[in-house]
């Protein structure tokens, strides 16, 4: 299936792992302000969707969505025509050499896979296209790289947590040494990628567009506070172990009887059944409710609904963290204190005692701490969601945010117009 479109390159080739995804809200949110901005976008997705639900953003996405082959021995005739086409290419050689010494390296079906998804969209490519643009830095970004090295095209990628932390630093190196462009969501990680290669990374936190959402009155806070009633806690992730979702549940065990609390906890995740034996282990069964992966709708509902919001993140033992989640900000501007813990990127975010408070990564005695001091003092608890609130719209807008990325994408396009000459 070719992708069609008009016979300028206009448009951009974006590379994401699946679409349209809950969790990932923020790229979401990127393509929603890239159209906006005029830039004519072809969603390239590795995987169809798994996930229950849609974000009302997506419904807003006019981008085509052009699936390729998750699993090549399921579209064999698919793989093999475009292996077929592209083969002819007399850049076909170059890419296939660099191809064989990454797989001699990473010898996995994942370095196959990326390099037949390549092939695929390198012969369906069309001449509208004049750049690739991919979200993370790992497999996409692969797929990216490869299909730059068959057609020609230009390519960047926007890099986040996972992917930078767990892709080998050879392989980090040589898809920035190859790549237009870099943008990374935190600091920390900027730094780290700027290490490895000087000069192709920039900045550009996710933000949040905070016209489309409504504020929460404080007085509300304060009045479902002083009543001493339930303590209303909610945490939103994926239920994978960098979340830290079982240290909360440890500290959660030791919260003292003479408070009435319950924690509310959003999203699905490989771990989910764990944590959930986890808490019938420790005696929270009537305190805890799962409610799985939800729509940003039933998000906002109840971050609407609760007084603490806590975030335990930790470093995985295989080196996965989290950089610098969007919920905390989507919480921030529901004006809902957050509880978090001190892993770099957060703190970007999330300053202690100032933004929100902030407690040792994996220490659950500390989080039970803070958890029973807050709950005890509501007028801390608004201040530090009111700060958060301010310095979400003074430094972490994504209208301002997107803009840089916007500028990226527009000078690609405009540079590559007269460059690829022979598109597959």
């Amino acid at each position: 299936m070719k992708i069609k479109g008009n016979q300028l390159k206009t448009s951009i080739a974006l590379v994401l792992k699946g679409y349209p995804r809950l969790s990932e809200t923020f790229i979401a949110q990127e393509i929603l302000s890239l159209e906006k901005a005029g830039i004519s976008i072809v969603i390239i997705s590795l995987r169809k969707p798994t996930d229950p639900h849609t974000h009302p953003v997506h419904k807003k996405i006019k981008a085509p969505i052009l699936y390729l082959p998750e699993y090549l021995f399921k579209e064999p005739i698919r793989v093999l025509r475009s292996w077929w086409q592209v083969r002819s290419n007399s850049r076909y050689k170059s890419a296939r050499r660099i191809w064989l010494r990454h797989l001699i390296r990473d010898f996995s079906p994942n370095r196959v896979r990326r390099w037949g998804q390549a092939l695929v969209l390198a012969a369906e490519f069309t001449t509208e296209i004049g750049h690739i643009y991919a979200h993370f830095l790992h497999t996409p970004a692969s797929v990216a790289h490869y299909t730059s090295m068959l057609t020609g095209h230009t390519w960047s990628v926007s890099s986040h947590a996972k992917d930078i932390w767990l892709t080998p630093n050879w392989e980090k190196t040589e898809k920035l040494e190859s790549c237009s462009w870099a943008v990374t969501c935190t600091n920390y990680g900027y730094r780290h990628l700027n290490d490895l290669v000087p000069g192709k990374t920039h900045l550009s936190y996710h933000g949040l567009d905070t016209k489309q959402l409504s504020l929460k009155n404080y007085s509300n806070i304060l009045l479902h506070s002083d009543q001493g009633n339930l303590l209303r806690l909610l945490s939103v992730g994926r239920a994978v172990k960098k979340k830290g979702f079982s240290v909360l549940l440890e500290a959660l065990s030791k919260i003292p009887k003479n408070i009435n609390w319950h924690w509310t906890h959003i999203g699905g995740g490989s771990e989910l059944e764990k944590l959930q034996e986890l808490s019938h282990k420790l005696g929270l069964a009537g305190k805890v409710t799962w409610k799985g992966a939800q729509s940003q709708k039933g998000v906002f509902e109840a971050f609407e609904n609760s007084d603490l919001f806590i975030m335990p993140s930790i470093i995985a033992t295989d080196g996965d963290r989290d950089g610098l989640p969007n919920v905390l900000m989507e919480a921030a501007s529901k004006q809902v204190c957050c509880i978090a813990t001190d892993l770099p990127g957060i703190t970007e975010f999330i300053r202690h005692d100032d933004t929100g408070w902030i407690v040792p990564s994996k220490n659950s005695r500390e989080l039970t701490r803070s958890i029973i001091s807050l709950s005890k003092d509501p007028a801390k608890r608004v201040r530090l969601a009111e700060s958060a609130n301010k310095l979400l719209a003074r430094h972490f807008s994504h209208s301002e945010n997107v803009q840089y990325i916007i500028e990226l994408l527009k000078s690609n396009l405009d540079t590559n117009e007269d460059v690829i000459q022979d598109n597959i």
